[in-house]
């Protein structure tokens, strides 16, 4: 299989010996408290449920469906990012749903990149945001994830130094992992640099509903000309509680759109038609569910940081996301976050992400999910406190 060139260009799954450890304790009986995987935990709202049960009754829902979605749904994709944004989007050519954000993002990969064409990437940031372009025969280049005038300065310095010049720029706010959000003033820069360089810009704001502040992030495509060159990704699957569901959405600039549906096209046949009707039915319907989730995060989050803290491990606390990203105890710190990951499965019985899975510049943190409840929280801190009183 190593002799495949797109297989010899991924590295090994960082995470695999951390999911190894923790299936071999927990086949040997222990009790792994898992905040590594952003698996949500909680249940899907009921009348999201109800919806694809009626939906699938009907024999003529079990047929091929479209890739680029049904009209309906795309049709709820534009009312919410009218409602949620003040954004009007065109359904039927700046909206394609997706099989979630993470095959959107790798198809647009796909359509958009030449061999050799320089990306723009975070580091650290959510893996396909790099591995979608290098399996398209695109090459990486590192950004910093902060949201700062480094920022810009490293946009001006590719630009200047990168041969081709980069084509495409990721941005990812609220980040995972970093949990780092931004406002409207930070994209309004990003879209006027990337203009004037003519990049395109590849925005995920799968974390758009999960913010822990007054203020909602914002859509980078509230920028005044965003659309010219921007296309945006988002998913239901942690707004609503469905990443089984696999169902996320790329809206924005038509060109963009068009040669997505197009790659699409050859690929598949789009999401199952009662996914897709249920799925319309969540973005068109209260969003009661979105607030209560929203809160069980907060929750959850503060939770953490409190009993974490006592225990000797000090969270910073996150304005968004469902993550918190974790300085390694200056103990553990030259070890690296895999190792201090394997150490925790093995004698804290508590399972994180480690950094360096989203980057080399990640491998001094490891980020903890809030997947857990308050009383399983309270636990692997108590776990996590015998495990740094006794190394």
């Amino acid at each position: 299989m190593d002799d495949f060139h797109k297989i010899r260009r991924l590295p090994p799954y960082v995470f695999e010996p951390v999911d190894r450890l923790k299936a071999k304790a927990r086949a040997a009986g222990a009790d792994i408290i898992d905040l590594g995987m952003g698996n949500p935990d909680l249940p899907t709202p009921k009348h999201i449920v109800d919806k694809l049960t009626e939906t699938v009754m009907n024999p003529r829902t079990h047929r091929y469906s479209t890739s680029r979605g049904i009209p309906g749904l795309r049709k709820a994709q534009a009312a919410y990012y009218e409602r949620r944004f003040g954004v009007t989007l065109n359904p039927d050519t700046e909206i394609v749903a997706t099989l979630g954000s993470k095959e959107g993002f790798a198809n647009m990969a796909q359509a958009i990149t030449s061999p050799g064409d320089v990306v723009l990437v975070p580091n650290p940031t959510y893996p396909i945001h790099s591995f979608g372009f290098i399996m398209s025969g695109g090459v990486v280049r590192s950004m910093p994830a902060e949201p700062n005038e480094e920022f810009f300065r490293a946009i001006d310095r590719a630009v200047r130094h990168s041969i081709p010049k980069p084509i495409a720029l990721i941005v990812n706010y609220p980040a995972n992992p970093t949990a780092y959000t931004v406002d409207l003033d930070f994209y309004k820069q990003v879209i006027k640099v990337a203009k004037e360089h003519d990049i395109m810009v590849l925005s995920d704001l799968a974390y758009s509903e999960i913010y822990f502040g007054e203020t909602p992030p914002p859509s980078i495509l509230q920028v005044d000309g965003a659309k010219d060159i921007a296309v945006e990704f988002t998913s239901l699957s942690k707004t609503f509680s469905m990443p089984g569901w696999r169902m996320g959405f790329a809206v924005g600039n038509e060109r963009m759109i068009k040669a997505l549906a197009r790659v699409k096209s050859y690929l598949d046949y789009g999401a199952f038609t009662p996914i897709q009707v249920a799925a319309a039915s969540a973005l068109n319907g209260s969003e009661d569910c979105v607030e209560e989730a929203r809160a069980i995060y907060k929750q959850r989050r503060d939770v953490m940081i409190e009993s974490f803290g006592r225990a000797g491990w000090d969270i910073p606390v996150p304005d968004a996301t469902m993550f918190a990203w974790v300085p390694i105890p200056e103990k553990f710190r030259e070890r690296g976050s895999l190792e201090f990951a394997k150490e925790l499965v093995a004698n804290a019985h508590v399972a994180v992400a480690p950094g360096v899975g989203f980057g080399e510049y990640g491998d001094d943190y490891v980020r903890l999910a809030f997947v857990e409840n308050e009383q399983r929280i309270r636990q692997a801190a108590r776990n996590i406190r015998r495990f740094l009183a006794s190394d």
